[in-house]
């Protein structure tokens, strides 16, 4: 088919359907060129390895493969961070799998997300509504708050987290209110924020998500940014870090060793 062809195709495809437009404003290759018009000098976080956070690295987590779920290596970075914290707040709970490994680590840990009701008022499937927290409602400890992050009132929580995990809308106009929600009321002067799915996979960025933390953020803080380098996460994390370059087509350096065992 040649291309006028197929010009004339992908339009009437549009008129048909409009939604597809969306397919082509958020192709990555039209993010990447949007967002490096407002941060040409900053294509990608500096990279941080697991072990540059501290020691040894061994972690043991719990998780069901299941779509729409975190990397291993996510739930490992969390439980990682979470080691000397006190507290623990997360913003997008889907099943529960990274509060329920926080958990294991930190006692007073809590989640926020949308009301069952609310997910249904935006058209979302109800079974979706009812698998969220289906993990961490399992333990009683873990508080789970429900609201909208645009018109909550975070302030009122009065409490500042060692540790924050942002993971609910990853639209960019979410990430950047959830990051400014979050760095307004909910940090100390040392606490550490993790992003997940700033990256679509390890070598992959997802630009939209990054433009979102960006933006969402004081420029001071930009310095301690960093991309944790087999991971989908950016971390906010304050201290004298080994870094390398963001590479798109890695050479490993060593290899995870995973040991599976199925719990009931």
């Amino acid at each position: 088919m040649s291309k006028i062809k197929k010009t004339v195709k992908a339009f009437q495809n549009i008129a048909h359907e409009p939604s597809l437009l969306n397919l082509v404003l958020n192709d990555r290759e039209v993010r990447k060129k949007e967002f490096l018009k407002k941060y040409p000098y900053f294509e990608a976080l500096p990279q941080i390895d697991f072990f540059d956070l501290g020691g040894d690295f061994e972690e043991t987590i719990d998780l069901c493969f299941l779509d729409g779920g975190s990397l291993p290596t996510d739930l490992a970075l969390l439980k990682t961070l979470a080691k000397g914290k006190k507290n623990y707040f997360e913003i997008g709970t889907w099943r529960g799998e990274s509060v329920w490994n926080v958990a294991k680590v930190i006692d007073d840990c809590t989640t926020f997300n949308l009301s069952k009701e609310e997910m249904l008022a935006l058209g979302l499937n109800k079974k979706y509504g009812e698998l969220h927290g289906i993990i961490s409602k399992k333990n009683p400890k873990i508080l789970h708050l429900e609201g909208n992050s645009k018109t909550f009132d975070f302030a009122g929580l009065n409490q500042k987290y060692d540790l924050i995990f942002i993971d609910g809308d990853h639209s960019y106009e979410m990430v950047k209110n959830d990051t400014e929600k979050v760095f307004q009321n909910l940090i100390h002067e040392n606490s550490v924020v993790v992003w997940h799915d700033y990256a679509f996979n390890p070598e992959k960025i997802r630009y939209e998500v990054f433009q979102g933390i960006l933006d969402g953020l004081h420029k001071n803080f930009h310095k301690d940014l960093y991309h944790v380098a087999n991971s989908m996460c950016a971390v906010f994390i304050k201290g004298d870090f080994k870094t390398k370059v963001f590479e798109g087509l890695k050479e490993p350096d060593f290899l995870f060793e995973v040991n599976l065992k199925i719990k009931k």
